[in-house]
């Protein structure tokens, strides 16, 4: 979805001007997750900072292990823990699948209002998911009943991110959420100027997201102050991947932007030369490489110090869903249908999977497994 206004505001990055001194960033440390353990892919983007990666080995050659029907349009990202597969969609169930079998274990109802592109995360026992009626719903991951809910006043596309006792949510009311984890209790709420739909990055204590308000912000999660609030130059929808305090992400001005966290500086901005599109993907960040797809139907691999094309590789139709990595391989789901492997070093096409619908949820990966949803709702395991 487009975000309804475009603010005049440009490049070169500038902290946006604020009484009094301006709050000490965080430095550059590795002490977020690069990429999410071999054995969960607990949240979207597998892991707080977003990275995309994970740590398990897929087989070389990937070969359907089963398939589930779900009762509309899958556009959550799965998230897997615990041998369980969790996945929301239209239909409004969450619905959790053994890992192994693809059997169904629970399916949770949201009531009337469908799950759309917000995933869910597992964290103490607890699954989150946002749906569009702008409730957010914990759920006990053995059994599938309710724990509680929180009300926001918009939809819900944003994915939660679970960061201690706190849960992170954005909502189309045009506020970033902090809810104590075991009840929903309102910590604090941060508010922009626009819809929040990106899922929020989280490094050094902070949660950074791109805004349809056309600014990047920086939030504390121990108080939601405000960090960081950069003019973005476009609305965003693409969630930021952080790797060494470093942040990417793309806009809808056609651009991939690098910015370095500790100076606030804009590091580099990447458009293909002659191909001008939106970016709807988030980024992974990997070996000092991003790659993001693009609805110029590409997925572009950006050199991470210098913000220059390594490779592209070009699909049958627009690339909204977000690229995961395992190992020297890219797995990308696209509008055309298609799940891509392909080589991380060069875009070697190395393998493709024809699913007839199109790919806008992401890959998730963990346990020697990849799990995706499609358009016609079916959900795919491969191994």
């Amino acid at each position: 979805m487009r975000c309804p206004t475009r603010l005049a505001l440009l490049f070169p990055l500038v902290l946006l001007a604020a009484p009094g001194p301006a709050p000490a960033q965080p430095a550059r440390s590795s002490q977020a997750p690069v990429a999410a353990p071999a054995d969960a892919w607990p949240q979207f983007r597998g892991a707080p900072s977003l990275s995309g990666v994970s740590e398990a080995a897929l087989p070389a050659e990937l070969t359907l292990q089963w398939t589930y029907q779900a009762e509309d349009v899958i556009d959550s990202s799965a998230a897997i823990a615990d041998g369980t597969v969790y996945v929301g969609s239209y239909s409004g169930n969450l619905i959790a699948l053994d890992l192994d079998t693809g059997g169904e274990r629970w399916k949770y109802s949201t009531g009337d209002m469908g799950i759309g592109e917000s995933s869910p995360a597992v964290a103490g026992g607890l699954v989150f998911i946002g749906d569009l009626g702008g409730v957010f719903h914990a759920v006990d991951a053995a059994t599938g009943e309710a724990r509680w809910t929180f009300e926001t006043l918009g939809e819900i596309k944003s994915s939660p991110v679970v960061v201690g006792d706190r849960v992170l949510i954005g909502s189309y009311d045009g506020y970033l959420y902090a809810l104590d984890v075991a009840d929903g209790t309102l910590v604090w709420k941060y508010e922009t100027l626009n819809y929040v739909h990106a899922t929020p990055a989280v490094w050094d204590g902070v949660a950074y997201f791109g805004g349809c308000d056309e600014v990047f912000h920086g939030v504390r999660i121990s108080d939601g102050a405000e960090m960081v609030s950069l003019p973005a130059g476009a609305y965003t929808i693409a969630s930021p991947v952080i790797d060494d305090g470093r942040v990417f992400f793309g806009t809808y001005d056609n651009e991939v932007i690098g910015i370095d966290l500790e100076t606030q500086a804009l590091t580099w901005r990447y458009e293909h030369p002659r191909r001008h599109f939106p970016y709807y993907s988030s980024a992974l960040a990997t070996r000092d490489t991003v790659v993001v797809g693009g609805r110029d139907k590409m997925i572009h691999a950006i050199d991470q110090k210098t913000g220059e094309a390594r490779w592209t590789f070009t699909t049958r139709a627009r690339v909204d869903s977000s690229p995961a990595a395992s190992g020297d391989r890219v797995y990308a789901g696209s509008s055309d249908g298609r799940l891509y492997v392909l080589d991380l070093a060069t875009g070697r096409k190395l393998w493709e999977f024809d699913t007839a619908a199109p790919l806008v949820a992401s890959p998730a990966i963990a346990a020697g497994r990849l799990v995706i949803g499609s358009e016609d709702g079916v959900l795919y395991c491969f191994g």
